[in-house]
């Protein structure tokens, strides 16, 4: 349970930050060591992750590698992201305060938690149910209330929310689904890893101007789980 929560006030925009104190020397190591260090530089950023207990996001067995600098199982062949990586993902998505985010992938929760920081409104989908099942609960328990969660296949988006002013990937598609592009609002940002599973995949961020023009960047080489459902069988 958190120790306490911190509101916080945003022009007129209000809502409550869980705090927590268990291993803050080691959370707050390893923002610097592993994530400062290595470039991520976004202030929001780095403090979004020095206050996300990343080792209650993880299973009771692998905590105790919780702050290191690595990706580690999460269970049903998913994998809670290496810290770095959530940071530089975060860092290219640049949210403001106010946009509402959608993620497609919630595996633990914990980058969703990390969005929350900096945001209320996140929207996040997760296809594998006892993993979605277990995120609402963590959730629940931690005091991260703004977020939404919905179990379901992340290809189609989340239509009833749309437009989102970002939009995150967690998984590798071999193609970003066209409903997501759809759903991104003008001036959006949508970060994805892309590529085919055993062949190099391109951390790859895509922006839509105010025309509804799409531009795509390859950022990173990266290695992530495909993503499941429908995009298989486009």
């Amino acid at each position: 349970m958190p120790l306490h929560a911190d509101t916080v006030v945003h022009d007129s925009l209000s809502w409550q930050r869980p705090r927590f104190s268990d291993r803050q020397n080691e959370r707050h190591s390893l923002i610097k060591e592993g994530v400062k260090k290595q470039g991520v530089s976004d202030p929001a950023v780095l403090d979004a992750m020095r206050h996300v207990p990343r080792h209650l996001f993880i299973p009771q067995q692998y905590r105790q590698y919780a702050y290191q600098n690595r990706p580690l199982p999460i269970g049903h062949e998913q994998t809670i992201s290496q810290p770095y990586i959530v940071g530089y993902m975060t860092q290219l998505l640049d949210v403001n305060t106010g946009d509402k985010v959608l993620e497609i992938g919630t595996g633990s929760g914990y980058q969703a938690a990390v969005l929350s920081e900096i945001t209320p409104y996140i929207y996040t989908i997760e296809i594998v149910e006892p993993l979605g099942k277990q995120a609402v609960s963590r959730f629940k328990k931690l005091g991260y209330h703004t977020i939404k969660t919905k179990i379901g296949d992340g290809y189609k988006g989340w239509p009833e929310h749309a437009p989102f002013d970002r939009i995150i990937l967690t998984a590798a598609p071999e193609h970003i689904p066209q409903p997501l592009l759809d759903q991104l609002a003008p001036n959006g940002i949508l970060i994805a890893p892309v590529g085919k599973t055993g062949e190099t995949q391109y951390l790859t961020k895509v922006t839509k101007s105010a025309d509804g023009t799409i531009t795509r960047h390859k950022k990173l080489p990266v290695r992530f789980v495909p993503m499941t459902g429908k995009v298989q069988k486009n």
